[in-house]
Parts: structure tokens; sequence; C-alpha cells
């Protein structure tokens, strides 16, 4: 179903406070996240494997249900996560895109009229252009599997441009940039800040990314360690100095 932004979609800010949620299984999760995102803000959620940044994001929409917490979107408080965190309020992709094996198009509209939607757009903000051009049948091409004809980046930037598609106010992206290229990755970000009031909500220990962060939220052992911008938390920071350093590169 295809919904029509209109003003009451707009965000202005969403401030989470004191999100907790534990796996029944293993016990851990997180424990008192709270986070604030103003309009047009790049805020990135980074730590250490295990830290508890994609269960943030997944708690935050609804995906997994907070124990505790309350979450306001412009001041308003936000009942029901899962239902409320969709298009044209909220798009999401995570960290393994879900593919399907039909058409590259197919992938990316899920549903939606084309005629509805800006496809050209999506795809050219997610760098896919080259890629559309160099497939045997275009944007009509078969992926397969899974996308198993797709490269690891072009299935991110596949996922990207759906979310794109959609024109949310607000972009989830967790660790979107993990399989690009250095060059890719910044003509990425170059072009999502290049047009309108975007703001997005960032997995990622990517250092082009936290470079470009209004705001770093640093997670350890499921609580929040330290937050602010870069230069503040490289300075005052231990956690973030290590992971900067890339201390924790074998726990990967």
């Amino acid at each position: 179903m295809h919904a029509q932004k209109t003003d009451e979609h707009r965000l202005e800010s969403l401030e989470a406070s004191d999100l907790t949620y534990h796996y029944p299984d293993k016990g851990r999760g997180i424990e008192g996240i709270s986070l604030c995102l103003k309009r047009g803000s790049l805020t990135v959620i980074t730590g250490r494997i295990g830290s508890g940044k994609t269960t943030c994001v997944q708690v935050l929409q609804g995906l997994l249900p907070a124990e505790r917490g309350k979450i306001r979107w412009n001041g308003q408080e936000v009942g029901d996560p899962a239902a409320f965190f969709v298009p044209p309020r909220s798009a999401y992709t995570a960290q393994v895109p879900h593919l399907f094996s039909d058409p590259l198009k197919d992938n990316i509209l899920l549903g939606l009229p084309e005629e509805n939607v800006d496809l050209s757009m999506a795809v050219r903000m997610a760098v896919l252009e080259r890629d559309v051009e160099t497939l045997e049948n275009g944007l009509d091409t078969l992926i397969g599997t899974r996308g198993v004809k797709l490269s690891g980046g072009q299935a991110q930037r596949t996922a990207a441009a759906r979310m794109l598609v959609r024109d949310a106010e607000l972009l989830i992206f967790d660790d979107l940039s993990s399989a690009l290229d250095v060059e890719t990755e910044q003509v990425l970000w170059d072009q999502l800040f290049s047009t309108g009031e975007r703001t997005c909500l960032v997995v990622s220990h990517r250092r082009q990314v936290l470079h470009r962060a209004n705001h770093i939220i640093v997670l350890k052992n499921g609580r929040l360690e330290a937050e602010g911008d870069l230069e503040m938390l490289l300075a005052t920071s231990n956690e973030m100095q290590r992971l900067w350093r890339g201390d924790f590169a074998m726990e990967e």
C-alpha cells in the first residue's frame, strides 16, 4: 500500500528515553538507551560487535518489543512503534538486505506503483545507475534467489534505493556501507545529503560516516557509554578512541 506523504508525517524531532530490551534466551540486549534526533541531522550509533547497535534501532521501530521506555515523534508519544515507523514516516534497511529472485525494479518498488514514485531518483541517489547499465536487461534483470546475481555492494545499494523511493522522513540504515568501497561510499553519502533535509539514523563504525555525523552515540555492553561529536569523543572517550584505532577488529 502506498501512502501519500502529508504534513502530518513531517519529522521535526524524535526522542527515545530509557529504551530497554533483553533477549529471552541470552539475557543480553540494551538497557536504558536514550537518544534525540533533529530534522536534517545525521546520528550514528557505533560500538564494538555485540554492543547492542542493531537491537537499539530494532527496538526503536517496534521490531523488537521494548520492556520499557518511551518514544516521542514531534513531542507526541508513539503508542505502537511497529505500526508507526513505516513509510512515509520512516524507512529501514537491515544489516543483511532481503532480496527476492524478481527483477531488480520489483525488488526496489516492492509493490509500489511506479507512476507514483521517482524510481530514477532513487536509483541515482543509491549510486546504482552504472550498475543498472551493465545488467543485461537493466532494471528488468532477474537478480536470482536472494539477489545472488548482485555483489554485496550492489545488494546494499538496491536496499538503499528501496528506502529512497519511499521518500520517508526518517531513514534508518543498519551498516549500509559495509560492503562498499571508499569512493562509492563517499558518493552515496554526498548524494544523500545534497538535497532536502534528510534525517538519518545510521548504525556504523566506518570513518566516512563518523566524520559526517552531527551526533554519535557509543554503545558498550548494551548501555550508552558516551555521546557527542567525533572531535569530542576522540578527546574524551576511551571506547571511541579504541574503536577509531580498530582495536576490536579481531572480535569481528
